[in-house]
């Protein structure tokens, strides 16, 4: 039996470190949230699920969730479609300057949150002395900063979708008679549908977990999970919150498998 070359095991030692390094903070947080003392201290003392219900008990992580749910289903909604359309001109209109387009697109990707946030709030500001009507601690102000950042997700995974089609099938409904729309919706959105799934799922992963936009631009009595879970942090520390945060780490994960039951995301991303 051959034994693996030196490179090989060197190799699948940098991917296990790799790993370890990713998901050690993942099962650290899920570990403390069944700790049984108050102050998080190794080793514990024994092990107990009362911080679930200690979460489960306390109204602002209820309202929290039910606002980040809220907000970015509604920001999903919207900014995929958006994101799509323009996806789909970008690689199909042959435009001048769509490169520069689409870096354009790409843009809240790359700027900080907090930079984003504070440019937002300042914007919303602006806009407020203009129109004369109340934007910054609205639901609608909120929904619109979480659509700049399903934009950039569904443009980058729609784009992909678009540039690894085979447009042979689309010529060929065309040749057979099939019109524009029809050919779009029987041939080319099919083939765009992983593109759009995956896009769907991280812009809505994205948009629930978001802190730093939230933070600057939630109204009094809205408030979403992250936003919540940072005020609690402020007077108590607790497992409390890792037990929380093992709740969104569930919850993604079974969105992930969910998705991925329907779609390849690793073909998509």
């Amino acid at each position: 039996m051959a034994l693996p070359s030196p490179s090989r095991l060197v190799f699948g030692g940098l991917v296990a470190t790799a790993f370890t390094l990713m998901l050690a903070p993942v099962v650290t947080v899920m570990v403390i949230s069944v700790f049984r003392q108050e102050i998080v201290s190794f080793p514990p003392s024994g092990f107990t699920l009362r911080w679930y219900l200690n979460a489960w008990d306390r109204q602002e992580f209820a309202r929290g969730f039910i606002s980040s749910l809220q907000v970015a289903s509604l920001a999903t909604l919207i900014g995929v479609p958006l994101g799509t359309a323009a996806a789909l001109a970008l690689v199909r209109s042959g435009m001048r300057g769509g490169a520069a387009i689409s870096t354009l697109l790409l843009g809240p990707l790359a700027v900080p949150g907090v930079v984003a946030g504070t440019a937002l709030y300042m914007f919303y500001l602006r806009a407020e002395f203009w129109l004369d009507r109340d934007i910054t601690s609205t639901l609608q102000g909120l929904v619109a900063a979480h659509v700049l950042l399903t934009i950039p997700w569904t443009v980058r995974l729609v784009t992909a979708s678009l540039q690894g089609m085979d447009r042979a099938a689309e010529e060929a409904a065309a040749n057979l008679g099939a019109r524009p729309f029809t050919v779009f919706r029987r041939v080319t959105l099919p083939a765009m549908r992983p593109g759009i799934i995956a896009a769907c799922l991280f812009s809505f992963i994205q948009s629930f977990e978001n802190l730093e936009l939230s933070l600057l631009l939630v109204g009094p009595g809205r408030t979403t999970l992250p936003v919540a879970m940072l005020n609690y942090l402020e007077f108590r520390v607790d497992p409390t919150l890792a037990a929380v945060a093992t709740v969104q780490i569930l919850l993604v994960a079974v969105l992930l498998l969910v998705t991925d039951r329907f779609v390849s995301i690793a073909r998509t991303v």
